[in-house]
């Protein structure tokens, strides 16, 4: 880890509906709207403490899945498949109602 790691702004780009990744759905679901923790354009700031913690109000499975990410961030590292440094697109692990994010070091 670096002796100061970096800010990561993790925007939501897209929260899809069941419908718009399955045109019938693999099993049957109790709600098939997008996603209700999140909204698309919504930011969320991880500062440079540090331990991050789970920005409020943010899902914990989708901060699950995250965390190495941004943790690879904020430690100046980059993912060598984009050609842009210091960013990454994830999603969250729901696969009927997906919300990809982007993470970016600033």
């Amino acid at each position: 880890m670096v002796d100061k790691p970096s800010k990561v702004i993790i925007k939501v780009l897209r929260c899809f509906k069941m419908e718009e990744v399955f045109k019938d759905s693999p099993v049957k679901a109790k709600y098939s709207g997008p996603c209700d923790e999140f909204n698309e354009g919504q930011e969320f700031i991880i500062g440079t403490e540090k331990t991050p913690r789970m920005p409020e109000g943010f899902c914990p499975f989708a901060w699950d899945s995250l965390f190495w990410a941004v943790m690879l961030l904020r430690s100046n590292g980059d993912f060598e498949f984009y050609e842009d440094r210091g960013v990454a697109i994830w999603s969250c692990p729901d696969g009927l109602r997906p919300v990809i994010f982007k993470l970016e070091r600033v």
